[in-house]
């Protein structure tokens, strides 16, 4: 019987090693890891910030040309301008707590600076960067306004259907920068998009 040519060649055994290194490497690229987003860290501080400014002037504006009692009437009776000084939470709850509230804001706070390292996710960073604009500018009401340092009434001025709270509570643009953040976090978080951008694994039936 006579052997077949082709083994122990070493043209053949090159070639097939070629081949199945050439397979291997084809697997090892499928496992590579894909690139990091980058950090949005500027994003939530911009966000933030036109949030407090926005806040602030309004602010500012109500409180010096608008007295109480007061209501200019826009959108045709939808909303009134009303000064109303709120010692409580958003939308004027829990009224005479306003201590506790500026410590959970201060609270608020200090855990978004410490997760935002981790942030790459665009949604992400605009509710929360809402929402660090909207408790920063109730906070500093809470802190400088009278009657005094934790004790500070916020400044809510935004009445719908009625003046002075009649129908609703009253608010201010740090409030509805406050719920408008909440909103786009819950729907990014429902979405199962996580804080660096990726989508989070289902978990498994």
């Amino acid at each position: 019987m006579s052997e077949d040519p082709r083994r122990n060649d070493p043209a053949v055994d090159s070639a097939t090693g070629n081949s199945t290194g050439t397979a291997s490497g084809t697997g090892n690229d499928s496992t590579v890891d894909r690139p990091q987003r980058p950090r949005r860290v500027g994003l939530l501080a911009a966000v933030a910030t036109f949030a407090l400014v926005l806040d602030a002037t309004t602010k500012m504006l109500i409180v010096t040309h608008l007295t109480a009692g007061d209501s200019p009437r826009l959108l045709g009776g939808l909303v009134y301008l009303s000064l109303i000084r709120n010692s409580g939470a958003a939308f004027g709850m829990a009224s005479g707590l306003t201590a506790v509230f500026a410590l959970v804001a201060i609270g608020v706070v200090v855990t978004i600076v410490r997760i935002t390292p981790r942030l790459r996710s665009v949604p992400w960073a605009i509710g929360i960067g809402l929402l660090l604009g909207g408790a920063v500018g109730n906070l500093l009401d809470r802190l400088f306004r009278a009657p005094g340092f934790l004790k500070g009434s916020v400044v809510d001025f935004i009445s719908v259907f009625g003046p002075d709270a009649a129908h609703f509570p009253a608010f201010n643009l740090a409030d509805s920068a406050i719920t408008l953040g909440a909103i786009t976090i819950a729907l990014t978080a429902l979405a199962g998009i996580g804080l660096d951008g990726q989508r989070l694994p289902k978990a498994v039936k």
